[in-house]
């Protein structure tokens, strides 16, 4: 008869495949208590035959999986790719996620417009739904960027997918306020945090040279988002009503996060050990003033997102469909912005310089809406505030990719936890706006000023990051 045992004694040699070499593992090894002679015997009764030998496999096969398990826990995956047909599908889908998030807050511009009306509600109030949405984007991202880093990259996926659409045609049947504060900005936003973090952590670690224009041709998916968005309310809205105008939005929605669900792979093996917090790094002074300086930037980045329309409307007698039209050349202008910004970053200046430029420029671009009082007028500067809004919506990411590259597995939490300081600059920020509208008589000197003085204060944060790396040094790439 053959000897299964003997088997077992044979198969208790494995081949280390990462460094060559045979691993013995001794019979002495496979009894709980290191004694080839307690195999016949535990608690006083003995085992014969078939137990004897599953109690051997049993002990062989746990030691040879617990000595893989440790080694693969320190595999080196080698540099990224940094290009090549599987690196660029992952920016092609962590791309349809941005689409799919930041295209939907950057259309808000025009629910902004039409809840007003629709909900007769002051557009302070109208603007904590937007608010709500933006910021558990952001503040989900250090609860999903670190179960992505632990291997549950697929999970989170799904599960932002299902309440990012269980939000929109929640919304699509919502009459109330608080039903659409629950459904478009609070199920919407839990969606939208659930995978934008990871998205982004996920296209870092394929690239290194080219992250930074990785990075900004997925970003420019928030420029494609605000353009179908709007386009499909401005010609549906008229003629089917809002329910089926919303339902149609999450049918967009639907196929852009199948495709991501299919198509989305993480590189990096799991980091199963650590904590949803990585605290040690705000010891970095470069990372915590640049996190801090974008909080403030944030702060008032999405006053235009949110109240351009209606500004043409009540200050320049736009129509409503017209007043659409601007916030689809907002996002438009986005798409080469956010592009070039990164591929300048990457090819010249490194993520950092470039962004300072970019947050003082929006700060410069803000303080001149107080001087735009006809359409040439505000045309000229819709077109002009896109490319710093862009260029800093894009190179945000990038150079929290930067900051965190020396160690790859920590990509989701680093990034994370910047995404949840700045939630609460996105949640709040939008309100004080209409807040100082609504104070003001319905002037919009009080928000621009806000605006633009919130994005110098943070420009001046950033400043002290750059010089915690460079010093007085002026001609570095960071």
């Amino acid at each position: 008869m053959h000897d299964i045992s003997q088997d077992a004694r044979e198969d208790s040699k494995v081949i280390d495949k990462e460094k060559g070499e045979t691993l013995s593992i001794h019979s002495t090894d496979t009894s709980p208590d290191n004694d080839s002679s307690s195999f016949g015997k535990q608690d006083g009764e003995e085992y014969t035959g078939a137990a004897a030998i599953t109690k051997t496999e049993s002990n062989v096969v746990r030691r040879v999986l617990t000595h893989l398990s440790a080694r693969t826990s320190n595999v080196s995956i080698g540099p990224p790719p940094d290009g090549g047909f599987h690196a660029w599908l992952q920016c092609g889908m962590a791309c349809m996620t941005v689409t799919t998030t930041w295209g939907f807050v950057n259309s808000f511009g025009m629910f902004q417009s039409f809840y007003v009306g629709f909900l007769d509600r002051p557009p302070s109030d109208i603007a904590w739904i937007g608010g709500f949405q933006v910021f558990f984007l952001f503040f989900v991202g250090t609860f999903s960027g670190r179960l992505a880093d632990a291997g549950y990259f697929k999970q989170v996926l799904f599960v932002g997918s299902f309440l990012q659409l269980l939000g929109i045609y929640m919304a699509s049947i919502s009459t109330q306020y608080w039903q659409l504060i629950l459904s478009h900005g609070i199920c919407v936003g839990l969606g939208n945090g659930c995978i934008f973090a990871p998205s982004v952590a996920l296209v870092s670690t394929y690239f290194s040279t080219k992250k930074s224009l990785a990075i900004g041709i997925s970003a420019s998916g928030g420029a494609i988002g605000g353009l179908i968005f709007p386009a499909m309310v401005q010609n549906l809205l008229p003629k089917i009503g809002f329910a089926w105008t919303m339902r149609s939005l999450g049918l967009v929605d639907a196929f852009f996060l199948l495709c991501v669900n299919l198509f989305a792979k993480q590189r990096v093996p799991p980091r199963r050990s650590g904590q949803f917090l990585d605290l040690q790094s705000f010891r970095d002074m470069t990372y915590t003033l640049y996190g801090i300086g974008m909080f403030f930037t944030f702060w008032g980045l999405y006053f235009p997102f949110f109240y351009l329309s209606a500004f043409a409307r009540d200050k320049i007698g736009f129509e409503q469909t017209k007043s659409i039209n601007l916030v689809l050349l907002l996002n438009g202008v986005g798409i080469p912005a956010r592009i070039f910004a990164n591929y300048v970053a990457d090819t010249w200046t490194g993520p950092l310089n470039l962004m300072l430029f970019a947050a003082l420029g929006g700060s410069i671009v803000m303080y001149s809406m107080t001087a735009i009082h006809d359409t040439a007028g505000l045309y000229t500067w819709t077109v002009i505030y896109g490319i710093p809004g862009a260029g800093v919506q894009s190179l945000f990411p990038a150079v929290l990719g930067s900051l965190t590259a020396k160690d790859l597995s920590k990509a989701g939490v680093r990034i994370g936890m910047i995404f949840t300081m700045v939630s609460f600059a996105v949640l709040s920020g939008p309100p004080i706006c209409g807040a100082l509208i609504t104070a003001g008589n319905g002037s919009y000197l009080g928000p621009q000023l806000f605006t633009g003085t919130s994005i110098l204060l943070g420009w001046s944060l950033m400043c002290g990051a750059r010089f915690a790396t460079a010093g007085t040094t002026i001609k570095v790439r960071i």
